[in-house]
């Protein structure tokens, strides 16, 4: 036996959908909101009161687009997966009435109003129209009844709502299924007023919200009042593989009056990432390139804050509110043609992992909560970003991921910048002492452990091993690295003993539950072996005399197959006979690792740069006054920060880089008696081909006899 039968949904399912498809009361709101946008409306009103009543309470949206006839509710709004919308969305010449891309094309939004209310009554016209009449009551679909037998009652009938020439749509939504809290609305009004993006709002669109108990806003600030308190803005334009805009100002307070305004500009930045290459097993960079896929320009826009507490004070009056602003509004949000894509800068969402990064390097990254960004797409040629259906973002195609590496590789781009016044901005004004990292904490569970373990065998144990982590801590402090290319520093050091010292913390604390003393022991031990293994790393090797020829080889000698594999051909200048001694004091493994992390940065910045033929440039001079210097030359891009700043910590342009390479080598220099130095291409004689790349010298003094 064989029959032709077909689906037939209960009509329960119509109220899955809106729970399911419909995260939160806010994204129901903002679904009608975009309906209107969607209908050419220039102004939309929200109409919320009595909300703390289910039965009496009521939320009205109201709009003046073109509104909805008869036939079209029938044919349109009560099918729902007709294609009438995405069909408009589809059709690349399709721009409605008022200029509009259509922002939905799933027909989503009307099972949204069943997470508002039970009952919902819709009042529709255009222009030429007579009024449409639609009500629904939820209830009546939440039994086992077909879908296609319960009633639902439309008419059409003569203007009441609408007069004369008058279109629109009304909706009226009663007997709501939960009552509202001051939060609640707050929340709501929030998300109302980020459907716009804060930098660019739709003159031709605009949202008004109402609502009988206006106390409940009080105190919300506005997004001008925050624009002023922002320290450093940027804005920057993307197209295909590049940045082909940046613009950067830092904004100093008007009592910061040792500081002045910096404003910094780039132009066709590359935008680059480093990948492991199956067929050759090494790393290689490779464009970010948006033209593979349907993005278009993509402009961005960031403020980032400073939360420490005497910068504020500088500049800030209501710092409570600022902070509580930027946890509920902080993030990179996304818009499409000005309207805001869901959820991309929520609490919680941290799709671009700027929380991670700031917890893994605290000083040299920013996270959610101390920047408010906006991410601006045009509708029309981004459709290779497919929204969900849930509303919670991009489908993470090859498309998404793209994207997501540009505005990543922007970002930081932009960080690098703000390092660099955040140093300056720290060191005049900060007021927090400077606490010495590691050795304060340790003192802290020093004191922990006497106070809380019981005065036994054990508790001698754990507190001599911290004597002994904090004499090995000493040591690793000392120098910061034996060998700058096995990209080792102190800040990860410090990152790495700091996280052992913090689980410590928590445990002694837990002290009196069970195996927690053992467990104390256990982390302290672990702890004393990390420490112990750091210290053998990079304890300071004693300085003598050493042969500056043989040093450059040795170190050439252990990147000899890096050389190979990138491509790098080595000028060595270095072995010409010399009418001056090659020989300074100094520490032989410092300073290879030195010139082999030098190297390391030369390889990196002329594969940035698409340099064919790679080369680097490497002698001994002793052209500048009162060194005998290593010269190390390529002929790549050259640096793009300062050098001033380039040695500082935590500050570069490399896009998956710390900056501390520079920094290290830098303190190796200082350490073995003698300067990083960045001499220009005439003062040490090199051939012009290195005249436009990065130069550097390892300086050495020579004592005057």
């Amino acid at each position: 036996m064989s029959d032709e039968l077909g689906f037939k949904p209960k009509a329960r399912l119509i109220l899955q959908l809106g729970d399911q498809l419909i995260r939160s009361e806010s994204i129901a709101l903002l679904e009608l909101i975009k309906n209107s946008y969607d209908a050419c409306a220039g102004r939309v009103t929200i109409t919320l009161s009595n909300l703390h009543s289910k039965e009496f309470g009521q939320i009205v949206v109201e709009d003046d687009g073109v509104g909805m006839d008869y036939d079209l509710i029938k044919d349109v709004w009560l099918q729902p997966g007709t294609t009438y919308k995405k069909n408009q969305v589809d059709d690349i010449n399709f721009v409605s009435a008022c200029n509009r891309i259509p922002l939905g094309e799933k027909g989503i939004g009307r099972f949204g109003v069943h997470k508002l209310g039970e009952e919902i009554e819709l009042i529709s016209k255009t222009k030429t129209s007579n009024e449409a009449h639609l009500k629904i009551n939820w209830k009546d679909f939440d039994n086992d009844k077909s879908l296609d037998k319960i009633p639902i009652d439309l008419t059409e009938r003569k203007p009441e709502t609408f007069d004369n020439d008058a279109h629109g749509t009304k909706i009226i939504i009663k007997s709501l299924r939960t009552t509202w809290t001051r939060g609640a609305v707050r929340e709501i009004y929030r998300a109302v007023n980020s459907l716009n993006s804060p930098f660019e709002s739709i003159n031709s669109f605009k949202v008004l919200f109402k609502i009988d108990r206006q106390e409940w806003l009080a105190g919300l600030l506005k997004f001008k009042e925050i624009e002023d308190s922002a320290l450093f803005s940027a804005e920057m334009d993307i197209e295909d593989n590049q940045i082909k805009n940046l613009d950067y100002k830092f904004t100093p307070y008007a009592t910061m009056t040792h500081l002045k305004e910096r404003i910094h500009s780039e132009v066709n930045i590359d935008m680059v990432q480093r990948v492991y290459d199956e067929s050759s097993k090494k790393k290689i960079i490779k464009d970010i390139d948006l033209s593979h896929y349907r993005i278009g320009k993509v402009k961005l826009k960031m403020l980032i804050f400073d939360f420490d507490s005497t910068i504020l004070s500088l500049g800030v009056t209501d710092k409570r509110g600022l902070k509580d602003y930027l946890k509920l509004n902080g993030g990179m949000r996304i818009y499409r043609d000005g309207i805001r894509v869901y959820d991309y800068g929520e609490p919680g969402n941290d799709w671009l992992s700027l929380d991670i990064d700031r917890v893994n390097l605290p000083t040299a990254r920013i996270s959610n909560n101390i920047v408010i960004g906006a991410v601006q797409l045009s509708r029309l040629q981004s459709k290779d970003l497919i929204e969900k259906t849930n509303r919670e973002g991009f489908l993470e195609n090859d498309a998404y991921a793209e994207f997501f590496k540009a505005i990543h590789f922007a970002i930081n781009r932009v960080i690098t910048q703000r390092n660099i016044d955040k140093d300056k901005l720290r060191s005049h004004y900060s007021g927090k002492s400077q606490k010495v990292p590691v050795v304060d904490n340790l003192d802290v569970l020093r004191e922990k452990v006497t106070g809380v373990l019981p005065d036994n065998k054990s508790r001698s144990e754990i507190l001599g091993i911290i004597d002994e982590i904090a004499a090995d801590y000493k040591t690793i402090s000392d120098i910061y690295i034996r060998s700058a290319s096995a990209g080792l520093s102190l800040s990860i050091v410090i990152h790495e003993i700091e996280k052992i010292i913090q689980e410590l913390l928590y445990v002694v604390d837990d002290v009196g539950k069970p195996n927690s003393e053992e467990r104390v022991k256990a982390l302290t031990w672990h702890l004393g072996k990390l420490v112990d293994g750091y210290s053998g790393l990079i304890r300071r090797k004693s300085r003598k005399e050493s042969d500056l020829k043989k040093i450059i080889s040795n170190a050439l000698w252990n990147v000899e197959y890096r050389l190979k594999a990138h491509g790098v051909k080595i000028i060595r200048a270095f072995e010409e006979e010399k009418m001056f001694a090659t020989k300074a004091k100094c520490s032989d493994s410092l300073i290879t690792g030195t010139i082999i992390n030098l190297i390391d940065n030369s390889i990196y910045w002329m594969s940035f740069g698409k340099v064919q033929n790679k080369e680097i440039f490497i002698d001994i001079v002793e052209e500048i006054d009162g060194f005998i210097t290593i010269v190390i030359a390529d002929n790549g891009p050259g640096f793009t920060i300062p050098y001033e700043d380039a040695i500082r910590p935590f500050i570069s342009n490399k896009e998956d880089g710390i900056g501390i390479g520079l920094h290290i080598a830098d303190e190796i220099m200082k350490s073995n008696g003698g300067e990083l130095l960045f001499p220009s291409a005439d003062s040490v004689n090199i051939p012009k081909d290195f005249n436009a790349g990065a130069i550097l010298g390892l300086g050495f003094y020579i004592s005057k006899q």
